[in-house]
């Protein structure tokens, strides 16, 4: 019978990454054609269509996406959005998640894998973690992204959680630009996407639930500006907490 159930996964994983790349050719002349409108609207444009092809994605391999609400969430408001980052599916996870104008911190290393690497580029602010002067340009523009009302996403432990702990040690960068920016830290915790979709093999995909948790939105207003280490431990602490909660 495992002989079995492991034969089914994987053919169902090769049925999941074949569509995956062929509504990625779909979408892909629609993103290059939206981003001719420019990095604001078109950029903007580009979120919404790459929200629809994982909302047509999850459907057609049969991921049920759910929202949980821990505290009332303001669409028309302007937050960082931090995440838990541990399996590949976390990318269609955020973009299913997101209900307002953003752009993504994301590893420049994934700009170059083909076909969702174009997607990539046109969506994502690019970051070399290994270079000082290329963080900081990274850091340089998504404050002008903020500066324009749009929202950015950033997944604070910066690479794949593979610890077994339910988060890695944060970096700085998102709190110490929402202490200099004012804007608010909202926390999303993505609870399921590990047991969907595991990062030690592509042949392991899985049908099933996959929750967006938005936890309760962390003001700055009462952090000095140099407290970044104070208002990360808070983030983390709260994050932590609900991942034992709703991994149980």
């Amino acid at each position: 019978m495992k002989k079995i159930l492991k034969f089914l996964q994987i053919v169902y994983s090769i049925y999941a990454m074949l569509l995956f790349l062929l509504l990625m050719l779909i979408v892909v002349p629609f993103v290059l054609l939206s981003s001719l409108l420019g990095k604001e609207r078109g950029g903007n444009l580009v979120y919404i269509i790459c929200r629809w092809w994982a909302v047509l994605w999850y459907f057609l391999i049969f991921i049920w996406y759910k929202e949980i609400f821990l505290a009332p969430h303001k669409k028309n408001c302007q937050y960082i959005f931090v995440g838990n980052h541990r399996s590949y599916l976390d990318i269609p996870q955020l973009m299913r998640a997101m209900h307002q104008p953003v752009r993504v911190l994301g590893k420049h290393d994934l700009a170059k894998t083909p076909v969702f690497g174009i997607i990539y580029r046109a969506a994502a602010i690019l970051v070399d973690r290994g270079s000082r002067e290329n963080r900081a340009k990274s850091i340089s523009i998504m404050k002008a992204v903020l500066a324009k009302g749009i929202s950015i996403f950033i997944f604070p432990e910066g690479t794949f959680n593979e610890t077994g702990k339910p988060l890695k040690d944060f970096y700085d960068g998102a709190f110490r630009i929402a202490l200099e920016t004012g804007t608010p830290i909202k926390p999303i915790i993505f609870p399921d996407t590990l047991r969907r979709f595991h990062y030690k093999s592509i042949f392991n995909f899985t049908p099933g639930i996959c929750r967006a948790v938005y936890l309760e939105e962390i003001g700055v207003v009462d952090f000095e500006k140099g407290d970044t280490a104070a208002l990360k431990q808070k983030v983390y602490t709260e994050m932590e907490k609900a991942l034992k909660l709703y991994e149980k």
